[in-house]
């Protein structure tokens, strides 16, 4: 059995647009400063209002139902 490690996976390339990225990146980080990821959400939209009012329920200690509303047993006229 060898003791020998061999560095595994693909080589990082120092000079590449990449690293730069990502030493730019860290050095944000390092003095404090803020890193966005992904795509920034509209406060205006469906979603975020929906979100919005779930988060204003929990607050007020209100149920919140999961899933789908049973279905209402229909009564012959």
């Amino acid at each position: 059995m060898s003791t020998e490690t061999v560095k595994r996976g693909r080589p990082t390339v120092e000079g590449s647009a990449r690293q730069a990225r990502l030493a730019a990146r860290a050095a944000r980080v390092a003095a404090g400063g803020e890193v966005k990821r992904g795509r920034p959400a509209s406060a205006n939209s469906a979603r975020q209002a929906k979100l919005a009012a779930k988060a204003a329920k929990l607050a007020n200690g209100e149920m919140i139902k999961r899933g789908r509303p049973a279905k209402q047993a229909e009564v012959a006229a």
